[in-house]
């Protein structure tokens, strides 16, 4: 079989280029005319989609930010979803859930530049581990109603997902765990920033 005619690995190519389209960007430039890559904490991500309209529309902001959100989840779960209705194997879709959220945090589109993967993870999360992705759920609207941050919101829901899926799943299907960890590393790496600005206490609160 050539490699390019491989199923895996067309889908592992469709899962980074998906993963990749920034979202976040696309909206803010074409609904409020701003680039947030050069605004705001410069992700491309849905937090920094909210804080940098906000400053102009609130109410649009509120919508493009839920926009971002479910369009940067989505990309990654519908190459999954896709790839499981295909009767492709469950290490095959923790491959593609894995390059799902590395194309957003290292968008080929913005030259390997990107966000910080929750969305994107929350998506694929979603489809191969529900239920605790939905007790992660919880724990980061707890978080987030009594924190008002972003960052250690998303951390602790993430941390929320790790726990729950150690003690809810034998292996995710894949005789392991290690694909949760190495999408939750990710993120743990890409918000290192706010972690640091957190110790500082200069990380901002979403009001």
């Amino acid at each position: 079989m050539s490699f390019f005619t491989n199923p895996n690995i067309i889908f592992y190519i469709l899962a980074f280029l998906a993963g990749s389209i920034p979202f976040g960007l696309i909206l803010a430039k074409n609904f409020a005319g701003v680039d947030i890559k050069q605004s705001g904490s410069k992700s491309i991500g849905a937090t920094n989609v909210l804080r940098v309209v906000k400053q102009t529309d609130p109410a649009l902001a509120k919508k493009l930010g839920i926009a971002t959100v479910l369009l940067d989840a989505l990309k990654g779960a519908i190459v999954v979803i896709i790839a499981s209705i295909l009767g492709l194997p469950q290490e095959t879709l923790w491959g593609i859930a894995v390059l799902s959220v590395l194309g957003h945090c290292y968008s080929i589109f913005l030259n390997f530049e990107g966000g910080k993967g929750v969305a994107t993870a929350l998506g694929v999360f979603l489809v191969l581990i529900p239920i605790p992705t939905l007790i992660g759920a919880v724990v980061w609207g707890f978080c987030a109603k009594v924190l008002k941050i972003s960052s250690i919101s998303s951390l602790l829901g993430l941390t929320g997902v790790v726990i729950a899926t150690l003690f809810l799943n034998n292996g995710v299907g894949v005789d392991s765990n290690a694909p949760v960890y190495i999408i939750a590393f990710i993120i743990y790496y890409k918000h290192i920033p706010n972690i640091i600005r957190l110790f500082q206490g200069a990380e901002g609160k979403v009001a």
